[in-house]
């Protein structure tokens, strides 16, 4: 699960204005991981993109990087 976190972690820090503010955080089942995604208010936008694309990008290079660890991965973006 460490390692899912760090990738979303690096993904999302490097598309927002204020990336000390992204935490991520999770809960692991033995064939599942649900991470949470918070940002700043202000970076929301930045996050979610234009009708969704960069969250989707963002779940899917998680989901291609699970598939290694044999779970399926969930990021959810609380708003």
């Amino acid at each position: 699960m460490d390692q899912l976190q760090n990738l979303v972690l690096i993904l999302a820090r490097s598309l927002v204005d204020d990336p000390e503010s992204v935490e991520v955080s999770g809960t692991e089942t033995d064939s599942r991981v649900d991470l949470e995604l918070r940002v700043a208010p202000d970076d929301m936008g930045k996050i979610i993109g234009r009708q969704g694309r960069t969250i989707r990008a963002i779940r899917t290079v998680a989901k291609a990087a699970s598939v290694k660890l044999g779970k399926h991965v969930n990021v959810e973006v609380p708003g």
